[in-house]
């Protein structure tokens, strides 16, 4: 057999690697996503549990303070975030049918002279139907719990995540050192170098983008709540976080987040004077994202395409809900580091034939 079938036969061999995992992880999606959760988790507190190793604090001893920050950081945003939340969609719902009928008075007359469309949203019925919900909202939970099959079922599958999550962080952060050398003992002594040094770049492209990525959420949602609060919106704080941590999403995150603040505003305000410093706010966001924080912080390792990265954070969303977007750019930087290798191989393979 020559040297070329074998590289073909290798490529075929890790190809169906490929396509078996992927197989198992749609088939597994169901059960996975706790798993995958705490993986990610995992590799990002990774570093700092060996810092705290290196300062002569046991391996145990630093995995249990560093799930005692994540508890204390979590506890903190969902106590600041879901009450504000509760209450300040309480208020936008309730000021819905004066907005319907500021719609009304003003911009459906301008419509229908600008495109001859007869168009009337009718105020009452809203108000009625918002009041209706509103009021069905109340018993929401007693509703919810009365069915004992979907009412079990849920809170049953809430609280096992919610205990298996810190659980598997606990042992892989524990055990992240001697699991990374198990696998390196797994791998026939062959393709060990090629194989390490993929995953060596892997790293360096999954530490970059995803420890890079979580301080511009972070900062980014500090300038956004602090600059929608400036332009006196009263949703800033909801509003300023959520866009934040979209940022993750290339255009489509700072999309939603200028939609949410412009109805926002415009309820407020009632025009678009009162939403032009929201958009310069948003703007100023943007700009300040794309040219400094981003490019200071995560640079431009991952070489992905904004579209390809929508399309990965859609097809993993799909295939695997909500941590499938977690899982879908790490997943694409590690599927782009090897085919940039198979590229290499084979046109090296087709210089030395040629």
């Amino acid at each position: 057999m020559s040297d070329g079938q074998r590289n073909d036969l290798h490529y075929l061999f890790l190809l169906g690697l490929a396509v078996l995992g992927a197989a198992l992880l749609y088939l597994l999606s169901p059960i996975l996503a706790p798993f995958l959760f705490a993986a990610i988790l995992a590799y990002i507190c990774d570093p700092m549990v060996d810092r705290l190793q290196r300062r002569r604090v046991p391996r145990t001893g630093a995995t249990l303070l560093v799930l005692l920050l994540l508890v204390v950081l979590l506890s903190a945003l969902a106590l600041i975030l879901l009450p504000l939340i509760v209450k300040e969609t309480t208020l936008l719902i309730e000021r819905m049918p004066g907005v319907i009928e500021r719609i009304n008075g003003e911009l459906l007359p301008w419509l229908r002279e600008q495109t001859g469309t007869q168009i009337q949203l009718e105020a009452a019925t809203v108000k009625a139907w918002l009041s209706e919900g509103l009021k069905g909202s109340e018993d929401l939970p007693q509703r919810i719990l009365s069915s004992v099959t979907l009412g079990g079922m849920a809170i049953a599958g809430f609280l096992v995540n919610l205990v298996l999550v810190p659980v598997v962080l606990f042992y892989l952060l524990r055990d992240w050192d001697l699991l990374l050398e198990r696998i390196d003992q797994l791998i026939p002594r062959r393709w060990h170098q090629r194989i390490a040094a993929l995953a060596r770049e892997v790293d360096a492209v999954l530490a970059e983008f995803l420890r890079g990525q979580l301080s511009v959420m972070l900062l980014m949602s500090v300038y956004y709540c602090f600059a929608l609060w400036l332009a006196g919106l009263e949703f800033a704080l909801p509003i300023g976080v959520v866009t934040g941590i979209l940022v993750f999403v290339p255009y489509l995150g700072v999309a939603i987040g200028l939609v949410l603040a412009t109805v926002t505003a415009l309820m407020q305000f009632g025009s678009l004077a009162g939403a032009l410093p929201v958009w310069i706010a948003i703007g100023i966001g943007q700009l300040l994202e794309g040219f400094v924080v981003t490019p200071w912080l995560v640079g431009d390792r991952i070489g992905l395409h904004p579209v390809v990265v929508i399309f990965a954070l859609l097809a993993f969303g799909q295939l695997f809900g909500f941590f499938g977007v977690l899982l879908a750019l790490p997943a694409s930087a590690m599927l782009l580091v090897w085919l940039r290798h198979v590229r290499t191989d084979y046109l090296a393979s087709q210089i030395y034939h040629s």
